[in-house]
């Protein structure tokens, strides 16, 4: 009883541990098993509330008269702001593997001026896409698939979220700085002040509430810029605030070259990683509207909400191996950096398998909680249970990008992604949705057959060794 109480009263204190912080612990060294613990539980939490933000918007908006209008706007700019959270990964992947690196090689100074100098990169190039999405609004939706009507609809919406999008970049970002100087508990704590904001005003601003007019499905745009602006906020006090391991001056805010060509030459085939993956994404989802109209693409965007709710926490888990690879090949241990992506990979296959068995018993009571219309809900159960097929081979794949990306090696990822999905699941999702004549099923069914192939990629290449020589 007494052992049973000891183990219990340890767990806690990891726990705590985590989710208090730990920046200046050596993850170079001690027990594996607990630096990935104390790096997974706040990235998994961090990501958990990213991934509330979509599920929020998705609930309020799928109660509004014109639902399945406004299911499919919030869906359709989601995906187009996945080539904005590909820039923001991309880059934020970068300043991870630099920092780690940095902090593992004990020099802290130049880990603070490569993520200050990644800060300026990302503000530059968000500037642009910020006034591309603000005037091009309506044509984006109608891109993407939707009707006349529906586009119409939704412009507000997309304008908001578009204008707004600097706060993702820099929520992306900044967290990526954290995670790679391995205090991933202020990544975490700014998620969830950001969902707390954006759960409070999403009821407010889109259905009103008191002198507050009802917004509809703008408001919840409001919201959601709000709630991520205000996490923004908090990041940067903590980042500027000079108590923790970075500490950053006004003379890094100068443009340097050298610090910008190395950060670049990191996060250019990062960012086409995930842009890569985005459009991907991207020509699923007009498939899906092509042949399965609004209420059909309604459906998929819903059960891609859900499955992205279970999929982010997992890529959160596997983020600790790019911030332990990271570190540990800075400080030349190439051993430990391996046995910590198997212990992150265990953990993972577990967490991700586990998650498969919940997505297809109870796909059809989940995805009932966000839409109440009975054609949008069959679609959407079908689209959830296909897709979840491939999660434990997902779980892999994600631990081995990162281990790739953590080191450096954001080009062997990139051409992986490249094969996988524009040569591989693209073709295989046209080909099922229209020549065998399947519609959306044969686009769902694309999905976890090329996820498994890109896994398996992966892993071979994992095990030449390669992500071990890479010099950043």
């Amino acid at each position: 009883m007494r052992l049973f109480s000891s183990k219990i009263s340890s767990i806690y204190k990891l726990i705590k541990e985590a989710l208090n912080g730990t920046e200046g612990y050596d993850y170079t060294r001690g027990p594996i098993q607990k630096a990935v613990i104390l790096l997974a539980i706040p990235m998994v939490l961090e990501m958990a509330m990213e991934s509330v933000f979509a599920l929020v918007d998705l609930y309020f908006v799928g109660h509004l008269e014109n639902s399945s209008f406004a299911v499919q706007t919030v869906g359709l700019t989601e995906s187009v702001l996945t080539i904005i959270y590909s820039l923001a990964i991309g880059i934020s992947m970068a300043a991870t593997a630099v920092v780690a690196r940095r902090i593992g090689e004990k020099k802290p100074e130049q880990a603070s001026k490569a993520g200050v100098q990644a800060i300026l990169i990302a503000m530059v190039i968000n500037t642009v896409l910020s006034v591309f999405g603000i005037v091009y609004a309506t044509q984006i939706l109608i891109w993407m698939g939707a009707s006349n009507e529906a586009a119409v609809y939704g412009t507000n919406f997309v304008r908001i979220m578009m204008g707004g999008s600097i706060s993702i970049m820099l929520l992306f970002l900044i967290n990526g700085i954290f995670r790679g100087a391995g205090n991933a508990s202020i990544a975490m704590k700014s998620l969830w002040l950001a969902n707390g904001c954006n759960i409070i005003l999403d009821p407010i601003l889109i259905n009103g509430f008191g002198p507050i007019p009802a917004y509809g499905l703008t408001g919840a745009a409001i919201a959601t810029t709000i709630g991520r602006s205000v996490g923004v906020v908090y990041q940067l006090y903590h980042l500027f605030n000079g108590k923790g391991i970075l500490k950053i001056t006004l003379s890094y805010f100068i443009p340097d070259k050298e610090y910008i060509r190395s950060i670049a030459k990191i996060a250019a085939p990062g960012v086409l990683q995930f842009v890569i993956a985005s459009c991907s994404w991207i020509f699923m989802a007009n498939l899906v509207a092509v042949t399965g109209g609004d209420t059909g693409s309604a459906g998929y965007q819903t059960a891609l909400r859900i499955m992205m709710f279970f999929i982010l926490p997992a890529w959160g888990l596997s983020s600790a191996a790019a911030t332990l690879v990271g570190q540990n090949l800075g400080a030349q241990q190439w051993e430990r950096a391996e046995k910590s992506v198997i212990t992150t990979a265990r953990f993972n296959v577990f967490f991700m398998a586990c998650i498969m068995v919940v997505n297809l018993i109870f796909a059809p009571y989940i995805l009932k909680f966000f839409t109440n219309d009975p054609i949008v809900l069959t679609v959407a159960v079908e689209a959830l249970q296909i897709m979840s097929l491939g999660f434990v081979f997902y779980g892999i794949g994600m631990v081995l990008v990162n281990v790739f990306n953590g080191a450096g090696d954001t080009w062997t990822p990139t051409k992986i992604n490249f094969v996988g999905f524009w040569l591989f699941q693209i073709p295989l999702a046209y080909v099922l949705a229209l020549y065998m004549n399947w519609g959306p099923t044969g686009v769902f069914m694309a999905v976890p057959i090329a996820e498994t192939g890109i896994s398996i990629a992966g892993y071979i290449l994992y095990k030449r060794g390669n992500w071990k020589k890479v010099t950043i």
